[in-house]
């Protein structure tokens, strides 16, 4: 379930964003409120939606936290993988300039595609989502979101290299989320950074684990040769992304 946009501007070789909408949101409404189709036109970027069915989650979310959707070659995250597939073979996208965003769920299934599927993606954008795996089932996934329980830097890393056999090189990780976000708790931005700093070789402060904070606001973290490798911004937005 979803859908394509492909835009008139779009060229041979041209590079595709797969977008993940958030919870009680569709493929459609999402796009609507983000602009992304009016930014594509304006590119010439390829566009992939994939869309939650309301069977398979009553709110529309992506099952981010389920151990069925949350590892490589299973459930949701082949099934994206399947549909990226068929765009790239289809309308000749450069498998070099795939990139991945998400919102809230889809953000935090963002992280799932990234940790399971590194070799597909140059890069993502988790947007108010939680790191990859940081919960195996609804009770942890709501603990989570309050800011509750998230794991050690240490075992969110290792979460992410057991997750596929890739060894490098990673995509490159834009994190952003409200400050006071009162849905999912701004330190899961903190932790989403912790689980990819170490093996995007970015420098920065010492992650002191569960717990830590990270304030700045605009942060850019380089990688060991000069190149982004992980971007941070926490704003100043009152409410969760999607209630806006």
């Amino acid at each position: 379930m979803g859908r394509r946009s492909i835009p008139k501007s779009f060229r041979k070789n041209g590079p595709l964003v797969v977008v993940l909408h958030g919870s009680s949101q569709s493929a459609e409404s999402y796009d609507i409120g983000s602009g992304w189709s009016t930014l594509a036109d304006e590119c010439g970027v390829a566009l992939l939606f994939p869309g939650q069915r309301m069977t398979n989650n009553l709110l529309g979310s992506f099952n981010w936290f389920e151990t069925g959707d949350n590892q490589r070659n299973g459930g949701e995250p082949l099934s994206i993988r399947q549909m990226i597939k068929q765009v790239v073979d289809n309308h000749a996208v450069d498998p070099s300039r795939i990139f991945i965003t998400g919102l809230s769920s889809g953000g935090a299934m963002t992280s799932v595609m990234l940790a399971t599927y590194p070799k597909v993606f140059a890069g993502g954008a988790i947007i108010a989502g939680l790191p990859y795996r940081s919960a195996d089932n609804m009770m942890e996934a709501l603990v989570r979101m309050n800011g509750y329980g998230s794991p050690s830097d240490h075992k969110l890393d290792a979460l992410v290299r057991g997750a596929s056999n890739s060894t490098g090189p990673w995509p490159t990780i834009s994190v952003w989320h409200g400050g006071s976000d009162g849905t999912v708790d701004s330190s899961n931005a903190d932790s989403i950074v912790g689980q990819w700093q170490k093996i995007n070789n970015v420098e920065g402060p010492n992650t002191g684990g569960e717990g830590r904070q990270l304030s700045q606001t605009g942060l850019v973290r380089h990688g060991r040769k000069g190149c982004d490798r992980a971007i941070y911004y926490r704003g100043n937005v009152p409410r969760h992304a999607d209630q806006c």
